[in-house]
């Protein structure tokens, strides 16, 4: 009876802990902060894997050397990558000089939203 109650709670504790389980944002490329040359793709990388019909990202351009302006949402197609961990974002345009800012949505299996953002510059 002990050895039933014990594994009872196990798995009590087990289930509780995966029900917590949300997407953790790992990494992306260009990295958080990251200043370089226009990225043709943006990947961001999470630690469980992605329900992509609730899941998505807006890449904004957030000022433009020389030009005040309010951010500007870019043209990006979003989309699963081969690893179903990762988003991909994909400009439809080369990015111009600037920097940026990706806010992304990411749900798993869990079904609870987390959101972030990653900010990075092209030079």
């Amino acid at each position: 009876m002990r050895m039933i109650k014990t594994t009872a709670v196990a798995v009590g504790l087990l289930m509780s802990a995966l029900a917590q389980a949300h997407p953790k944002l790992l990494s992306s490329t260009p990295a958080e902060g990251a200043d370089g040359t226009a990225p043709s793709t943006i990947e961001l990388h999470f630690s469980e894997n992605l329900m992509t019909q609730f899941s998505g990202a807006k890449l904004v351009m957030t000022a433009m050397p020389g030009m005040a302006h309010s951010p500007m949402p870019m043209k990006a197609k979003v989309s699963g990558g081969s690893d179903p961990k990762t988003m991909v974002i994909t400009p439809l345009s080369p990015l111009p000089t600037g920097s940026y800012k990706v806010e992304w949505r990411a749900v798993s299996s869990d079904t609870h939203p987390i959101t972030g953002n990653v900010t990075f510059k092209v030079k």
